[in-house]
């Protein structure tokens, strides 16, 4: 792995951390203001402000999205299985227009929830923002490689 990409490798390793630990004030803390987080439903999609996705989420939808998971209250919280993220082959990519650094990753989530196990993967794309000491995510795109057929509930953030 080059040098060059070793904090931003450590960044996304760091993200996929605290999901998995349900640190998701902390995960909440590594986003740009203005950042996005999206989950499409047609990996082929660009436009994601213009199309169905499974999540996009400004900073307002992220906050309501946590609370939701966090809260006891709905059947995501109630249910809300254990998670294992492996990230791996990690590519930088040319930079963004407005100078972010883009990287794309793959993604094997495992899921246990209720006595069952899942499995899932995707291809994922971070835009990063450099910040006081690191980055900050300015947009986060998870392409679930069975994204367009029919998911169960999915209690967690891919």
């Amino acid at each position: 792995m080059s040098a060059d990409i070793d904090p931003i490798v450590e960044f996304i390793w760091h993200e996929a951390d605290l999901l998995d630990q349900k640190d998701f004030a902390a995960w909440l803390s590594l986003w740009d203001g203005a950042g996005h987080y999206v989950v499409p439903i047609d990996r082929g999609q660009i436009d994601y402000a213009n199309c169905l996705n499974y999540a996009y989420d400004d900073a307002a939808m992220r906050r309501m999205r946590v609370a939701r998971l966090t809260s006891g209250e709905s059947v995501s919280a109630a249910a809300a299985g254990v998670t294992v993220r492996t990230v791996s082959r990690f590519r930088r990519l040319e930079d963004g227009p407005g100078g972010e650094i883009r990287m794309r990753c793959a993604q094997h989530l495992f899921e246990f929830r209720n006595g069952n196990q899942r499995l899932y993967a995707a291809d994922v794309t971070y835009s990063l923002v450099p910040a006081a000491g690191g980055f900050k995510l300015l947009e986060k795109v998870v392409l679930l490689a069975n994204s367009s057929d029919a998911l169960s509930g999915m209690t967690f953030l891919p």
